[in-house]
């Protein structure tokens, strides 16, 4: 070891090299912080792939009902259907004297009777408990730059109450059920421009195939700005207009030969024109449109994960799930016009979820 006198020339130059030194220390052990330990890489492989296309069966969910005239024939056929529970009800009326040919049947309103927007299940499951994955594909610079803090929304989702209007669904009420585990880069070929489900299923698989499957496991596929994803050649998010543009983002299921059943949503980068937030929001239009859209996939996958036979409106022919049913109104060039609240001590803005508790759209059980 070198000893240094006090008025030692070399003894300055020695601490200016030592601070010198630590601030790249520190600035190394940040990015790492950032890119390596808090978050995992996966590569996307060859096995992947042929996991992804020897796949036994799968599903998926997206907002039929954004689709052009679709909301409103939901409206007339759910109307149809509260006419007719109220008229099943009838009162003969009272004569008062009149002839018998005068004499028309009188429907007595029923208050309550039907409410037409009421989800129901078939009989597919629901998740009552599950670790949330997020999945960063093929991003530049940093998570916060490209979505925000998703883990972080997640987790304040998961300790509030807004998560307990699942509750009524998974009849289970105990807090925490929904926790989320470290992020992961997922690196995937030479960054393709459009995604399909083929290509999700294979980043799914890799990811699964490190962190488990089952219906205690949801994966979200966070697409950065730029790509492209379809589920087919007329469905797609798409916002600039290379192809049909009908949703912002989806839900599905998929069960691989050698994993079994593994659940995911699919998060395209949400503040494009038809799927941003208003601005003005308390986070921004970057994260609270993620976030947003994002918390519509979890509380669907919660209630209906193989879609189609979970909790939804069966009495609409587009199965409208408990988020669909609330999905504010776009409003051209400015977004979509969500309520802010807070969840769990922070404050969002987030769109409401449908409650047959209350017969409406709500943001608390």
């Amino acid at each position: 070891m070198t000893n240094f006198k006090a008025d030692s020339p070399s003894l300055p130059i020695l601490v200016a090299s030592l601070l010198l030194a630590l601030t790249f220390s520190q600035a190394s052990v940040a990015q790492q912080t950032e890119e390596t330990v808090v978050r995992h890489q996966i590569t996307v492989g060859d096995a992947d792939s042929v996991a992804a296309a020897n796949a036994l069966d799968w599903g998926h969910h997206l907002l039929a009902s954004s689709l052009p005239g679709a909301r409103e024939a939901v409206n007339t056929f759910n109307a149809e259907n509260a006419a007719h529970a109220a008229a099943s009800i009838l009162e003969p009326p009272a004569t008062q004297g009149l002839p018998s040919e005068a004499v028309t049947p009188q429907v007595v309103p029923t208050t309550p009777y039907f409410y037409p927007a009421d989800v129901a299940k078939l009989n597919g499951p629901t998740v009552t408990t599950a670790i949330q994955h997020p999945l960063y594909v093929n991003y530049t610079g940093t998570v916060a730059a490209n979505w925000g803090n998703p883990e972080q929304f997640l987790s304040d989702l998961n300790r509030s109450t807004m998560i307990h209007l699942t509750d009524q669904y998974t009849r289970l009420t105990t807090s925490g059920r929904y926790t989320v585990a470290t992020g992961t880069k997922v690196v995937y070929g030479a960054k393709p421009t459009v995604i399909y489900p083929a290509d999700i299923f294979a980043i799914v698989h890799a990811a699964a195939q490190t962190s488990g499957s089952g219906l205690n496991r949801i994966y979200h596929v966070f697409l950065p700005r730029g790509i492209d994803t379809c589920i087919n050649s007329l469905h797609c998010y798409a916002p600039d207009a290379r192809f049909p543009f009908t949703f912002c983002a989806y839900h599905g299921y998929i069960k691989y030969a050698d994993l079994g059943v593994v659940l995911y949503s699919v998060e395209p980068f949400q503040p494009e024109n038809g799927c941003k937030v208003k601005a003005g929001t308390p986070n921004g239009v970057l994260m609270d449109s993620t976030y947003s859209t994002l918390s519509h996939e979890l509380f669907d996958i919660i209630t209906d994960p193989e879609p189609g036979i979970g909790w939804a409106n069966h009495n609409s022919f587009v199965g409208d799930e408990i988020s669909d049913e609330c999905q504010p109104t776009y409003i051209a060039n400015s977004g979509f016009a969500v309520p802010s609240f807070v969840v769990n001590t922070k404050s969002y803005a987030l769109q409401e979820e449908y409650s047959n508790t209350y017969h409406a759209c709500a943001v608390q059980p």
